[in-house]
């Protein structure tokens, strides 16, 4: 099953969703700031993924401006940054697409079209 996680009030997740409805692609969705993935999942998705851990944070976010995290995360380890991206879903770069065997972050419909063609 295809898992989605977002945030309802993001513009980008709506129109992601979108995007997934108007395919009729089913999906389960996962509010990311109520249900944000924990330390163990974070590190299973950033494994298949393949994407640099930097990828994962939301640098748009006001939390990620507020603990101005652009001066911070080069010299954080991989195990404080995601200790940091576990303790708030808001942290994590939205929507967040998990598919039987990848994992995608953000939303371009060139890379989720490729991601769902198995699925």
């Amino acid at each position: 099953m295809i898992k989605v996680y977002c945030y309802s009030k993001c513009t980008t997740c709506k129109k992601a969703l979108k995007w997934l409805d108007d395919r009729k692609v089913k999906y389960e969705l996962i509010d990311i700031k109520g249900d944000h993935p924990d330390e163990k999942t974070l590190r299973g998705l950033h494994k298949k993924s393949g994407l640099p851990l930097r990828r994962f944070f939301n640098t748009s976010g006001q939390i990620y401006r507020e603990l101005e995290l652009s001066k911070k995360l080069p010299d954080m380890s991989e195990d404080e940054m995601f200790g940091l991206l576990a303790s708030d879903g808001m942290l994590v770069k939205r929507p967040l697409l998990i598919t039987g065997d990848k994992v995608l972050t953000g939303f371009k419909e060139e890379d989720w079209e490729s991601a769902l063609k198995n699925e």
